[in-house]
């Protein structure tokens, strides 16, 4: 009889709970938290109440795990909004050209995604999970992870024994400590820090936004001197909408009311300020901070046979990058992929921590470069070329929000639905030789693209209050 030991309860737990299940005969799953019976918020889950995007690189890595996930999604309120024609996007480089494309988003609430996930995941009879216990170290040595010493809910202490384990407890994962104990060398980390935080609120969207309202993006500016500053708005499940002011060192959004809506209306287009005051607030405005792109190189290290490192406990990138949930899922497939080609022998953990590497390799270096563009960033990551590099990206994008070739390239990679030598095809790369040709959009004219905005900007707002007939400012 063989087991595995999966450490952390989340979305990434699970589906590699799930990715090992039909490879062993039994799979335990450790959680520090309790799950609720309903999509709600959790301890475990401080961000939950966040804006969260499923991209679809990761949605399909889901569905690939758990067959029928999306089509539960979206019977419970989820949206699918491809990302060139379901999203109003104002990058650094000016406003997108809408266009049909394959890459896409699913958008909903990260407790809705993470109940669905958690019911279909759960479905397996050889998947059990114990809550309420805390992990406190590996067993084993140098060479072979054994199993995990725990602590039950009343103190009670306990050791599982297993065949392989796998540490998927998220950005607070205590594995370098662990794996010290058991006489590893220390893993190798890298930081970026440009600063971010939050601050989101739901909202009830206003009569006239319909089941197909797209969502609303509008990028922090990097390499200007000054902090970055963004926006986006997605609708969610129940008739509501996300909204998620960010800002860079220095321009942390405010969560008191008159300044939320002050910093919305202070962004480079005050289109998400002017459709807030046409909804209702649906809830608190809720705060995020200390939001830094670290990544640890366990790819690097001698690992014990049998133990493998996942998601947050791997890389965490700012939220502005919406990648976490996707690499996490893609990881987990490519688990399941290596267990088929070979079943669980000896180099398995090492064979697919490379693997892990190369899916958030892309991510990371555009997470570096980016984020090493605004002030005050705390980087202890060298970066060979940075000015030159920041100005291919700028170039980059400025070409995609014109071209429909080089902007599906470019979310195909983000989405990672592709990786970027495969997206990078001789399209892409004779159009970035071309450079941009056309005008940029006005912002009315890149709005006037999605007639789904339902007429919406051109009411007064429901709480006008001071603002009472004011219009959207569109030039």
């Amino acid at each position: 009889m063989t087991s595995a030991i999966v450490m952390g309860g989340g979305l990434a737990g699970l589906l590699t709970a799930k990715a090992l299940t039909g490879h062993v005969d039994s799979v335990t799953v450790i959680e520090g938290d309790h799950y609720p019976d309903t999509p709600s918020p959790r301890r475990g889950l401080p961000q939950g109440y966040q804006n969260h995007m499923l991209m679809g690189g990761g949605a399909d890595a889901i569905e690939a795990l758990l067959p029928g996930t999306l089509d539960r999604l979206q019977a419970a309120g989820a949206h699918r909004r491809g990302m060139g024609d379901g999203l109003l996007m104002l990058s650094s480089e000016g406003w997108y050209r809408r266009f049909a494309g394959a890459p896409y988003v699913i958008a909903c609430t990260r407790p809705l995604l993470d109940h669905v996930v958690r019911a279909q995941a759960l479905t397996d009879p050889r998947l059990t999970v114990v809550t309420d216990t805390k992990v406190l170290g590996l067993t084993g040595d140098a060479h072979r992870a054994t199993g995990v010493e725990c602590e039950d809910a009343d103190g009670t202490p306990r050791t599982i024994e297993a065949d392989f384990v796998v540490d998927a407890t998220g950005r607070r994962s205590k594995a370098p400590q662990w794996l010290a104990a058991l006489g590893v060398p220390q893993v190798e980390e890298k930081t970026v820090d440009a600063g971010l935080g939050y601050a989101g609120r739901k909202y009830r969207a206003p009569e006239g936004a319909g089941a197909d309202f797209p969502g609303i993006l509008i990028q922090a500016e990097p390499n200007t001197g000054e902090p970055g500053r963004g926006a986006a708005l997605m609708p969610q499940e129940n008739g509501e909408w996300i909204v998620a002011l960010m800002g860079t060192r220095g321009a942390a959004p405010p969560n008191d009311e008159d300044g939320f809506n002050a910093y919305a209306r202070g962004l480079r287009h005050p289109i998400v300020a002017e459709l807030i005051e046409r909804a209702t607030p649906a809830g608190p405005i809720r705060s995020a901070r200390a939001l830094a792109n670290r990544r640890r190189f366990y790819e690097k290290l001698p690992l014990p046979e049998g133990f493998l490192v996942v998601g947050d406990a791997v890389a965490v990138l700012s939220p502005n990058y919406a990648t976490g949930m996707s690499a996490a899922a893609k990881a987990a497939v490519a688990l399941r992929d290596a267990l088929a080609a070979g079943g669980l022998r000896a180099g398995l953990g090492r064979e697919v921590q490379a693997e892990i590497a190369e899916i958030i390799a892309a991510p990371w270096q555009s997470a570096v470069v980016n984020d090493s563009g605004f002030p005050g960033v705390e980087s202890d990551v060298q970066v060979r070329g940075l000015a030159f590099q920041h100005r291919i990206a700028a170039r980059m994008s400025r070409i995609a929000a014109e071209n429909p070739a080089v902007a599906n390239a470019f979310y195909s990679i983000a989405s990672l639905a592709a990786r970027q030598k495969e997206a990078m095809g001789l399209p892409v790369l004779l159009a970035a030789l071309r450079g941009a040709k056309k005008r940029p959009l006005s912002a009315q004219e890149a709005i006037a693209q999605f007639p789904e905005l339902g007429g919406l900007l051109d009411r007064a707002p429901a709480h006008s209050g001071s603002e009472a007939g004011r219009r959207l400012v569109t030039e």
